[in-house]
This record gives C-alpha cells, sequence and structure tokens, in this order.
C-alpha cells in the first residue's frame, strides 16, 4: 500500500509579518516628513562634493598639472587597495573605534548611572561630566600632547612604573595609546548623554519589580536596565562608531602620523593637500564614505533592534 505523504502540508510555513499598529505607521509618516527637509538640504549641500569627488577619482589629476588630466578609471581604487600603507591605515582606524568605543560604552554608562541617580547638585555633576565635549578637538589635542610629554607633562610623574624620560611619541604603542586616550577624554560625554536618554526610558516599576523578586543589581542591569536601553545603546555606539572611524584632528595634531599612526582620513589629507594628488586622494576619500556605509550597516544588523518590538506592539 503506498502512501503519499503531502509535502507541502509537512513544511514549515513562515509566519505572517504582524500589521504595523496605526502608532506605528503615524510616527514613520511623522518622521518622515520631520526628517524630509534636513535631508534634502543636506542632499543638495554634500551632493555635489560627493559627485565631484567620485568624478575626479577616475582621473590621473595633480594640482600642479592641472591640464596633464587622464582618464584611468577604477585604476586609482586598484591602486589604494592594492598599497600595504592603505591597509595599515585601515586597520589603526578601525582599532581605534573599537577600543574608544568600547572603552567610552563602559565609561559613559557608568556617567550615565551616576548623573540619572544623582539627586544634590543634579545641574552641576551633569554640566562637570560634558566639560570635556565642549572643548574643541584640536584644543584637547593640544593639551593631551602637552599631558604626555616627556619634558613637562604630568603622565609620566602619575605613572612612575614608565619613567619620567619615557617618550610617549616615539614608538607606535605608546603613540596610539596617547591619541586614544585623548579621543576616550574628549568624547565620553557624548556618549553618557545619548545612554541618560536611553536610562530615562527604562520603567521604574519594572526595576522596582525585579527587586521585589529578589533580583540583584547586577541581575536587574542584565535582565532590566539593558535590554530596555538597546535602541539608544546602538544609536550611541553608531553615532560614536562612524565619528571615531573619521578620527583626524587629534592624529594631526598629536603624532601628524608619524611611527605608522596614520587613519585613513590622515592618509587621504596627505594624498589631496600635502602631496597634491587629487585623483587618488578623491579614491580614498570614496572609500573612506563606503567603508563608513559598511561600519553603518553591520552596527545595525548586529544589533538588530526594533522600535515596535521595544514598545511591545504588534
Amino acid at each position: 500500500m503506498n502512501v503519499q505523504v503531502d509535502t507541502a502540508a509537512k513544511s514549515p510555513s513562515k509566519a505572517p509579518k504582524p500589521p504595523q499598529s496605526d502608532r506605528t505607521r503615524a510616527e514613520n509618516a511623522l518622521a518622515g516628513k520631520l526628517v524630509a527637509p534636513a535631508l534634502v538640504l543636506m542632499l543638495l549641500v554634500t551632493a555635489f562634493p560627493m559627485l565631484r569627488a567620485l568624478y575626479l577619482s577616475l582621473f590621473n589629476y595633480t594640482l600642479t598639472a592641472p591640464d596633464d588630466r587622464k582618464f584611468v578609471g577604477l585604476a586609482n581604487y586598484a591602486t589604494a587597495l592594492t598599497d600595504s600603507l592603505f591597509w595599515r591605515d585601515t586597520g589603526n582606524t578601525v582599532m581605534i573605534m573599537i577600543v574608544t568605543v568600547a572603552v567610552e560604552l563602559v565609561i559613559g554608562f557608568a556617567f550615565a548611572m551616576v548623573m540619572h541617580k544623582v539627586i544634590f547638585a543634579r545641574g552641576v555633576i551633569r554640566t562637570s561630566i560634558l566639560i570635556p565635549y565642549g572643548v574643541i578637538t584640536v584644543v584637547s589635542g593640544f593639551a593631551w600632547q602637552f599631558a604626555f610629554s616627556n619634558t613637562n607633562g604630568f603622565v609620566n610623574s602619575w605613572l612612575p612604573f614608565v619613567g619620567n624620560d619615557f617618550n610617549w611619541f616615539a614608538q607606535y604603542p605608546s603613540s596610539i595609546m596617547a591619541i586614544m586616550a585623548s579621543e576616550i577624554w574628549k568624547t565620553t560625554p557624548f556618549m553618557s548623554l545619548l545612554l541618560l536618554a536611553g536610562l530615562a526610558q527604562v520603567s521604574e516599576d519594572m526595576l522596582e519589580a525585579a527587586k521585589v523578586d529578589g533580583a540583584t543589581w547586577w541581575q536587574r542591569l542584565y535582565k532590566v536596565i539593558l535590554p530596555n536601553m538597546r535602541a539608544a545603546i546602538m544609536v550611541a555606539v553608531l553615532f560614536r562608531a562612524l565619528d571615531a572611524y573619521r578620527i583626524f584632528d587629534n592624529i594631526f595634531v598629536m603624532t601628524a602620523g608619524a611611527n605608522g599612526t596614520e587613519s585613513i582620513s590622515f592618509l587621504t589629507y596627505r594624498q589631496v593637500i600635502e602631496q597634491f594628488q587629487l585623483g587618488i586622494g578623491s579614491a580614498l576619500s570614496v572609500l573612506l564614505f563606503a567603508s563608513v556605509l559598511i561600519v553603518a550597516f553591520v552596527i545595525v544588523k548586529v544589533f538588530k533592534v526594533n522600535l515596535a518590538d521595544a514598545r511591545q506592539e504588534g
């Protein structure tokens, strides 16, 4: 006796996507209307430079010989992508981004907890924490360069195990550490400000319920606070990662790219401003833009934040 099995009935069917609520549709429409003017203005301001850079990247073009411009197609991109210097600077950029954002996330969350819980002198404490972010990056870079100086800086005196004569800017590891320290000091307040907004969205009733159930502080942190702050953490990490990936000012001021401390932005600057190579410099700027998009895509995919789910909507 032959028994036929309905494979279509046996195969698991994909659950239909739940329809968006009226609130979600209304918020999406409102978000589009609010973003549209800024998006149009930003496109008007940035579209021409971006298209111009894309166009120039297809030429062998030097500012010292403007009439000797030759179309080379994708040769500039091939030159950049096969050059070890480009990949070394990419590695520096990625390392700076990962280390600084990770440290800023931990310290920024601690600052956000303090600003969220403190009652006495709340305004003074919040203002004090945010002061470094108000300092111009170039000024911050010069200040940290002075701090790490082996002649009149104070870092060596605070770290006796390195010695008073230790030159932080004489080798790669210590130079990159000094750059990252200045970056962390400058931008941690921005991270804490974004995380503070996320902490304000955590329900106190949920925390009290967890406390009544016997959850420790660490359990409340991992089971209640962090899951409900996932969207805020993603925004904070995304903004800071994109900003850190374009690091230039601190490197320019503190080391000028010496000891292999260049970033992609600094490499682009050297090609265009110092060597007048507009073609290869434009190709590097396009690659920088493309890599920033890749970083943003990866971060969004890693966090997988669904704002409708965060509001517990269907």
